[in-house]
């Protein structure tokens, strides 16, 4: 019997998203793509990057200092896997430098320009002084290393220079200093509209006004990255805000993993460097323009130049949400699925803000993993408590990198007499949930809201996920019992109508998965995730595969799953979408289910199946399980933004033969304005029959 645990079958979890972040790299590649498009897909590629080192790189290390030898279905040791990482993004580095140049000499030709100091004019340089003088001298922070000073702390993503100085009165006297460059400064000075300086070859103009009695002999730019995951021990307090709020201070402190620095960095700068940080050889990257690749968000958000991005998509509200019936009443007559960004997040907004507002309601309790700045949906709930309506909230406050902001609301939430949730101990809760309580009639009536993404308006419109709002009891009640168990003390946490994790998604799943098997060459699976890791839910798809199952998954970033492998996967198809939006949603179709659909929060990774509070929806509503099998077809047959993985954990971009074009972004916009302008009468039909066009080439 073939052994499915044989690590030839299953890709590195490490190696699977460096190959996701070069899929983001070749959007920035793709000269289809307006200019200031690519130079965004950049920037997520740098952002992407400098997290990647904060966490998996950093957590690679601490494994390997720990003496962890075997981690993951691979059996790569955390040093093979480090070794691996290095050598990739080494020889990525070349093209990304080539990428960046490539975009900045054509945003020339559209009046956008990034120079040199030295490129700049005679008149230019004179207002670089006094922008100097003005703005940076009085926050750039000097600092002496001797032995009287010592080589400072360095925060997590420090940017600055390392200079060589001579002493001006005794040539013998060499130093070594740093120039921090605070965070509050521009990455890039503007001198006029679209033409930007990088701000430290502004400063190396100025070291020797920073270091008086000093001659500059050399210097180059710096970036430092840290370890910046948080590890917070329950046990040792009592009070999780205050440990969390330790944690953020420890985050600034943690173990340096790498380090940036410009092409005029040579051995005796490093070597200056490295004998206060103590940097691995090969976690050092020398970079030939300027540094930070996320600083191009920059460049990228001038509004005058809105015409070199993608031309923006206004997210529509549809029937039934275009009318001004109450939200209620519409819950009342059906269930409603949106698909965001296509569809507007409006309607989640007004959800609450409405309940907020509407004096038959007694209750609204929520789930928060990413609320954003500026929240309309904390201001409401906020407003809702100090009204007097029992607002309970579930804020989680290990959403990483969210956790400071995720602590201003909650202390805001409680002020204003919201019960807050702070965490429960041992998960992070990450389900997305909402329930309004209303009077109707003499009875209670519960209305609810079940997401795939955060309750977030701003990235709503760049994330696509989707929302199933109902009034339907057997769901309202069990999401009653969701919040009890929240709130209370439960072991077993069991749900009726939805699914809980950790203790009924992944049995659930692997249930559906062993049903279809049974089918043979009758099964159909389609899985929409973001990451698929779960070692038992793989070998399940693949014995499915084996049984003849067609297996179609749609996996955005990581997927240590091997498709194509003769006798074990032949059957399955792996495609990644990257394009205008982000891909985001959980959803699942199971041919020979009674349910078929189901939306969820969690993506198939031990992490969200073992370790996370997530909810699992079954979509009994027929116009909504129709409506999110059209998408995940429609999706499957993408020739424009699809990348398909191979048995070797390589991606090759899906090519447009003897189908017509599928970019299944555009089509969901052109899907969506139609029935807009469509007429009330016409957009049910539209609704029932537009996207069937679309599969005239790739029907089941």
């Amino acid at each position: 019997m073939l052994n499915l645990k044989n690590p030839n079958l299953y890709n590195n979890r490490e190696l699977s998203w460096l190959q996701f972040n070069t899929r983001v790299l070749k959007q920035a590649q793709d000269e289809s793509l307006p200019l200031l498009e690519r130079l965004k897909f950049l920037a997520i590629y740098g952002t992407n990057l400098d997290e990647f080192y904060m966490i998996r790189v950093a957590g690679l290390k601490k494994l390997f200092s720990a003496g962890i030898i075997v981690s993951g279905a691979d059996k790569l040791t955390p040093l093979q896997q480090l070794r691996e990482i290095r050598t990739y993004l080494h020889q990525e580095q070349q093209v990304v430098e080539h990428c960046r140049s490539e975009i900045l000499k054509k945003l020339e030709l559209e009046g956008i320009s990034v120079k040199s100091y030295d490129e700049a004019s005679n008149q230019e340089k004179s207002k670089l002084k006094q922008f100097f003088n003005e703005n940076i001298y009085p926050v750039i922070i000097p600092i002496a290393i001797d032995a009287t000073h010592p080589f400072p702390h360095l925060n997590n993503l420090s940017f600055g220079l390392i200079v060589k100085l001579q002493d001006s009165d005794d040539e013998s006297i060499e130093r070594f200093g740093l120039i921090r460059i605070p965070r509050v400064l521009s990455r890039f000075i503007e001198l006029d509209n679209g033409v930007y300086v990088p701000i430290e070859m502004i400063v190396a103009q100025h070291v020797e006004d920073l270091f008086p009695g000093f001659t500059l002999l050399k210097y180059a730019a710096f970036r430092v990255t840290r370890n910046a995951d948080i590890e917070i021990e329950e046990e040792e307090a009592d009070d999780f805000m205050e440990i969390l709020e330790e944690g953020l201070k420890l985050r600034r402190k943690g173990e340096m993993v790498r380090l940036e620095v410009g092409s005029n960095a040579d051995d005796e700068i490093i070597n200056f460097f490295n004998r206060h940080t103590n940097i691995f050889k090969d976690d050092i990257y020398k970079f030939h323009t300027f540094l930070n690749l996320s600083s191009l968000w920059q460049i990228v958000g001038n509004k005058d130049f809105a015409h070199l991005l993608s031309a923006p998509f206004k997210p529509k509200n549809l029937p039934p949400f275009d009318s001004t019936e109450s939200i209620f009443t519409t819950l009342e007559k059906q269930d409603v699925l949106m698909y965001h960004p296509y569809e507007s997040f409006e309607p989640v907004v007004k959800f609450i803000q409405s309940a907020s507002k509407d004096p038959d309601v007694v209750s609204i309790k929520m789930t928060l993993y990413r609320s954003g700045t500026n929240s309309p949906i904390v201001q409401a709930l906020m407003s809702a408590s100090e009204s007097g309506k029992q607002v309970t909230v579930m804020v989680e406050l290990k959403a990483r990198f969210d956790e400071e902001n995720n602590l201003i609301w909650a202390k805001a939430l409680e002020k204003s007499g919201a019960h807050v949730i702070y965490g429960i101990k041992g998960f992070k809760v990450h389900a997305k949930a909402a329930l309004v309580t209303r009077r109707k009639n003499g009875k209670l009536k519960q209305y609810a809201h079940l997401g795939t993404g955060n309750y977030n308006p701003a990235t709503a419109k760049i994330y696509t996920d989707m929302s199933y709002m109902t009034s339907k009891d057997e769901i309202t009640n069990d999401l009653t019992r969701f919040f009890h168990f929240l709130t209370g003390f439960s072991k077993k946490g069991k749900l009726n109508e939805l699914y809980m994790a950790p203790s009924q998604i992944k049995p659930k799943l692997l249930s559906l998965i062993h049903n279809e098997t049974r089918q043979g060459e009758k099964g159909h699976i389609i899985a929409k995730i973001n990451s698929l890791v779960d070692e038992d839910i793989i070998r399940s798809l693949y014995k499915a595969s084996q049984a003849g199952v067609r297996v179609e998954l749609i996996v955005r970033g990581i997927c240590c799953l091997k498709p194509g492998i003769e006798g074990v996967s032949e059957n399955i198809r792996v495609i990644s979408i990257l394009g205008k939006y982000l891909e985001h949603p959980r959803t699942f179709y199971f041919k020979n289910d009674a349910a078929q659909v189901y939306i969820s929060s969690a993506d198939w990774m031990p992490r969200n199946l073992v370790r996370r509070i997530e909810l699992l929806t079954a979509i009994k509503d027929e116009a909504a399980q129709t409506k999110i099998l059209q998408i995940l077809q429609l999706q499957c047959c993408d020739n424009t933004l699809s990348h398909q993985l191979q048995s070797d954990g390589s991606y090759v971009k899906v090519k447009n033969e003897n189908y017509k074009t599928i970019n299944n972004h555009k089509h969901m916009e052109d899907y969506v304005n139609r029935i807009a302008k469509a007429s009330k009468k016409e957009s049910a039909s539209f609704i029932a029959n537009l996207m069937s066009t679309v599969f005239i080439d790739c029907k089941e």
